[in-house]
């Protein structure tokens, strides 16, 4: 019996009728333009009318491989703290998407540390939200998501190396979408200054250098675990350059400059 993870935040961080949430994320796409190829991307995971707009051009920038592999932080805490699934398939309200079993089964070879865990995703949004972006761009696409609830750098800088060697070897191009929001809760001024520190990173393709900035700085960019996973693994595919596509804060939506929440739509190629 195939297993199917249910949505989890349809509804609230986005439309949960398939007409609306197809309209919604028209209107976030950008208009065409030469898609890059890239290895891997940093997009955005909040509500949709706080951060669609950055995810949308982002994704649009992109061309949308079959194959993706999804990382993102553990907002909730449970589960494994390297928690990939497998096997199955996730329902959006734009249809089921399937989880690629061949490459999730490369990545735990490679990187036995990987634990078979549906917990950790079962009310983790930070990867559902993603997904009706990458269906509507490539409707054949399959994916690999894996939570990360684990600061350690070692960690991170082993699982991207792994990552890099799968890719290597898999005959397929791979898209790795590090799932991640910027600074949080902190007034737009200070948010700016602090993202950009961050971004400054991202962009010179150097993950141990995003880890310490975002320690040093007390950034609290949720996502810098998979950043810093997906960076690693792009320096080791043999990335060339960074793009920031967009970047804006809900204070550009909400006008409330006072506790804001950043958003970076970032391309690794």
């Amino acid at each position: 019996m195939t297993t199917v993870r249910e949505p989890a935040v349809a509804g609230r961080f986005y439309p949960a009728h398939p007409a609306i949430l197809r309209a919604d994320i028209q209107s976030y796409l950008s208009p065409p333009r030469q898609k890059i190829t890239a290895i891997g991307c940093i997009a955005p995971h909040a509500g949709y009318v706080y951060s669609g707009a950055v995810a949308g051009a982002v994704f649009s920038a992109l061309d949308i491989p079959q194959h993706c592999l999804v990382l993102c932080p553990n907002h909730t805490g449970m589960g494994h703290p390297l928690a990939i699934m497998s096997s199955g398939k996730w329902r959006s309200p734009l249809g089921e998407i399937s989880i690629d079993g061949d490459l999730a089964s490369r990545l735990v070879k490679a990187f036995p540390a990987l634990s078979d865990d549906s917990a950790a995703h079962r009310a983790e949004h930070a990867i559902e939200v993603e997904l009706p972006f990458l269906q509507t761009l490539n409707s054949e696409v399959s994916f690999v998501p894996i939570a990360l609830g684990t600061s350690r750098l070692i960690l991170l800088e082993q699982l991207g190396m792994a990552i890099a060697s799968v890719m290597q070897d898999f005959g397929h191009p791979i898209l790795i979408v590090a799932s991640s929001d910027m600074n949080h809760y902190e007034d737009d001024r200070t948010t700016r200054v602090k993202d950009s520190k961050a971004i400054e990173k991202i962009l010179a393709i150097d993950p141990a250098g995003l880890y310490q900035t975002v320690m040093n700085e007390s950034i609290s960019m949720c996502g810098f675990g998979p950043a810093v996973t997906m960076l690693t693994a792009a320096r080791q595919r043999g990335a060339k350059r960074a793009e920031l596509i967009q970047y804006a804060t809900s204070g550009d939506v909400s006008g409330d400059r006072e506790m804001v929440v950043g958003y970076a739509g970032i391309v690794v190629c």
